[in-house]
């Protein structure tokens, strides 16, 4: 029985096993089904590495029956999308237990819920990663792909992944006219991917905020609109520092600027 349907991977699929490995198997990847194949199996950080593979061992209480996946996690939604979304890192005993990004916590609930509301899935639950959730005209995915220590990876280990993103953002360039970056962290580090990646962001680099809005112009000539959200970490929404109808209003106008005309 396999136990991971949703598996991107094969015994066949290259493994990379330092942060050059990351790049040279970012940079000869295809298609974004090569990202998401070569990114689920990668081993370039060893703590990283060791830590996703021991919680999945020792596991939470809540979660002793269940199997987990224990490994990077890979992008998840529409290849084809105009809204991409971008997130830090799998959560320990969420996406590095389900094998799918926000599946299986607090934080998913939030997010699938608004991205549902909004009408960019077609159900307002993220359970496990056979439960039927699809995304339409948006796609997700993380800068780092291991469940970190302490939800911090180190910036040895955030530089060690930007080939998976990289390379992710040239994929989708063609399809992408906004961008939603969830949280500081990720905002900066999304403000340099794009830099990298030959995106005309402006100088000084723009501040993030709940709702911070600037344009960007990829390397197609086209703008595309960049707009931070507070991340949906339940330290965020418990506090009310985050509510749904901010969430709600982020992407109602990411909506605007990707479909232009939408009712």
């Amino acid at each position: 029985m396999n136990l991971w349907p949703h598996d991107p991977a094969t015994a066949e699929t290259p493994v990379a096993k330092s942060a050059g490995g990351v790049r040279k198997l970012a940079a000869g990847s295809h298609s974004l089904a090569d990202v998401d194949a070569r990114s689920s199996v990668c081993r370039a950080c060893p703590r990283l590495v060791a830590w996703r593979e021991d919680v999945a061992h020792t596991k939470r209480r809540a979660y002793a029956d269940d199997d987990y996946w224990g490994r990077p996690v890979p992008g998840f939604g529409d290849q084809e999308a105009p809204i991409l979304i971008i997130g830090l890192a799998p959560a320990a005993h969420g996406a590095n237990r389900t094998g799918r990004l926000f599946t299986g916590d607090r934080s998913g609930d939030w997010l699938f819920a608004a991205l549902h509301r909004a009408g960019l899935a077609n159900q307002s639950h993220s359970v496990r990663a056979d439960d039927g959730l699809e995304l339409t005209g948006a796609r997700i995915v993380s800068l780092v792909r291991c469940a970190p220590p302490a939800n911090k990876p180190t910036p040895e280990e955030r530089a060690a992944c930007t080939g998976w993103l990289d390379r992710e953002i040239a994929l989708m360039t063609p399809s992408v006219r906004s961008v939603v970056v969830l949280g500081g962290m990720a905002w900066q580090a999304t403000c340099a991917a794009l830099v990298r990646s030959g995106w005309d962001v402006p100088r000084p680099r723009p501040a993030f905020g709940h709702g911070a809005t600037t344009f960007v112009r990829n390397p197609d000539g086209n703008d595309v609109v960049l707009i931070g959200s507070y991340h949906v970490s339940q330290q965020n929404t418990f506090t009310g520092k985050l509510t749904e109808e901010m969430l709600d209003d982020v992407f109602e106008r990411s909506l605007s600027f990707a479909i232009p005309g939408r009712d």
